[in-house]
């Protein structure tokens, strides 16, 4: 009942917003009434968010590990595409969007779900154990992936403003796809034991409780999935048409928005992990947060890419010099963490302080 009231919702918004939205959109003159339409977008995205994760969730425990965090993680990173483009083609001035909000996503996620998780994780349950080899794949892809995107570009000399020319963009997004491809067959393919618990060999196992693995019931979770998906990315240009009035008329840091993207898409998917961590299953929290930054940069840089391409706008990449640094430090730090085989409080509490760090130099840069 729950699932499908938040669909009939989310296509009721998109209706709406299809039949009315031109005339609303184009005067956001009125504070109270952009900031109206602002929540009500954004309450919507965010529960339809919720679905895509419910969904992704029951998928995963018809799939198991590690496909189920993969469908979770893919769309939800569809998702934050979505609204990157949308942002970019209707602002048509958004040139540093794609790179705050990877760089956002990586800060969130690297350091404070995983922060937060592994503090939680450390009090309630000690030590927390995992898969070595997964996590070590993952940040294999990460650190190359993040290097060639985001500081790169800051030392080429073809261009001195953090940007990439033709050939640069076209072969780094090619680059960055195939890596991100050799990694997804990796992970479903010869080397998926990677990524489920090397202690819990029986978490591979689809479930076969009470509703068991069927086409009719993937199929189902699949439909609802996309159900609550494509509304969000339909959506995704309305909202993007506020967020950008809004920033601009409060003169806030461009950063900001790149921000906001970010904390709207991924913060089901923090729950989501958050929630593992607390049933101490770690691995999959894992699956789900450095999953999110493998996909997010493998698929948003040529994403973004493109769209500067084919509309002729500036894609900036290459990251200020304080946020080279703090990402710098959270790649050290990630591969530091996942050394071992287990965590402790002590990882997490280190995390946090780098996520607030970030979140202070966000306004005072």
């Amino acid at each position: 009942m729950m699932a499908a009231l938040r669909v009939a919702v989310a296509w009721a918004t998109v209706l709406a917003f299809a039949w009315f939205g031109k005339g609303w959109l184009g005067d956001l003159s009125d504070p109270l009434f952009a900031g109206s339409l602002f929540a009500w977008l954004l309450g919507v995205i965010v529960w339809a968010a919720f679905g895509v994760v419910h969904e992704a969730e029951e998928l995963a425990h018809r799939l198991g590990e590690p496909l189920g965090t993969l469908v979770l993680t893919l769309a939800i990173v569809i998702i934050e595409v979505a609204l990157i483009s949308a942002v970019m083609l209707s602002a048509k001035d958004a040139p540093t969007l794609g790179r705050d909000t990877m760089f956002a996503v990586l800060m969130i996620v690297l350091n404070g779900v995983v922060g937060l998780g592994l503090l939680v994780g450390g009090l309630r349950h000690h030590q927390q154990r995992y898969n070595l080899q997964g996590a070590s794949a993952f940040l294999s892809v990460i650190i190359p992936l993040t290097t060639i995107a985001l500081i790169i570009p800051n030392f080429t000399s073809s261009t001195s403003d953090g940007t990439l020319t033709t050939l640069q963009a076209v072969t780094f997004s090619v680059f960055t796809l195939a890596l991100y491809g050799v990694f997804l067959l990796i992970q479903t393919g010869r080397h998926s034991e990677f990524f489920i618990d090397a202690e819990v060999p029986e978490a591979t196992e689809p479930s076969h409780g009470a509703d068991p693995v069927s086409g009719g019931s993937v199929a189902k979770h699949i439909g609802l999935l996309l159900a609550n998906v494509v509304p969000i990315v339909i959506l995704a240009k309305s909202l993007a048409v506020i967020l950008d009035h809004g920033i601009a008329a409060l003169g806030a840091p461009t950063a900001l928005g790149g921000v906001l993207i970010a904390a709207i898409v991924f913060t089901p998917e923090g729950i989501s992990a958050l929630k593992a961590v607390a049933r101490n299953e770690l691995q999959r929290a894992i699956n789900l947060c450095l999953g999110a930054a493998t996909s997010t940069v493998g698929l948003t840089v040529p994403a973004i890419l493109t769209i500067g391409l084919l509309t002729g706008q500036t894609v900036v990449l290459g990251l200020k010099p304080t946020e080279m640094t703090l990402l710098a430090v959270t790649l050290i730090l990630s591969a530091q963490t996942f050394s071992g085989s287990r965590t402790t409080v002590l990882e997490g509490a280190v995390h946090l302080v780098l996520f607030f760090v970030y979140l202070v130099l966000i306004f005072s840069p």
